[in-house]
């Protein structure tokens, strides 16, 4: 005889319609994408709070454009920038190839410091359950201005407005960073690699 006809025979009608239904919430409540982690899930809990408020601490440069922070379980990603993936590669001047993404990332930890106090205020949670924020120096210098005047971000007008299509046109004029030579958008270089 099946577990299920023993459970049945046992219980009352009212007694399985509450198992029954316990059941049912559980499934309900169970993320059937197979993509959420457990850290996914508590960013998306906490953004919230989060959002409401700045966020200090110390910071951890993930990649050209991601930070993470000290007892945040969110990383941040900057607003309104977007720099070269960690293996992407850009050409110099003289048309040598060269890891854009990695020096991108580097100059952004050169901006944060050995100390790496930052203070960021959160904006948005992107679809990979990162605080999407403007961050700035302990010194008060804006981060997401700085990789684009620094040329080593780009205005990522998609989601920026514009907002930085000043410093980044200085940073092509002056030749700085990835404008020293030629480069794919990162958006479209992730595109092309997806594929």
């Amino acid at each position: 005889m099946s577990i299920f006809w023993r459970i049945r025979r046992a219980m009352r009608p009212l007694q399985l319609a509450m198992l029954f239904a316990a059941v049912l919430l559980v499934v309900a409540r169970y993320d059937w994408s197979g993509t959420a982690t457990r850290a996914g899930r508590e960013a998306a809990t906490l953004a919230p709070a989060a959002m409401s408020r700045e966020i200090v601490g110390r910071a951890t440069v993930i990649d050209g454009d991601t930070l993470a922070i000290a007892g945040q379980h969110a990383r941040i990603r900057l607003f309104g920038i977007d720099a070269p993936e960690s293996t992407q590669p850009c050409f110099n001047g003289q048309g040598r190839r060269y890891p854009c993404g990695s020096r991108a990332t580097a100059f952004l930890s050169l901006l944060v410091g050995r100390g790496g106090n930052v203070v960021c205020r959160p904006l948005d949670v992107d679809s990979y359950q990162r605080l999407v924020a403007e961050c700035d120096t302990a010194a008060g210098l804006s981060i997401n201005r700085a990789m684009v005047r620094a040329g080593w971000a780009i205005d990522y007008v998609r989601y920026s407005g514009g907002r930085y299509s000043v410093e980044q046109r200085d940073a092509q004029i002056a030749r700085r960073g990835l404008w020293d030579g030629t480069f794919d958008a990162p958006a479209q270089w992730r595109k092309q690699t997806s594929l």
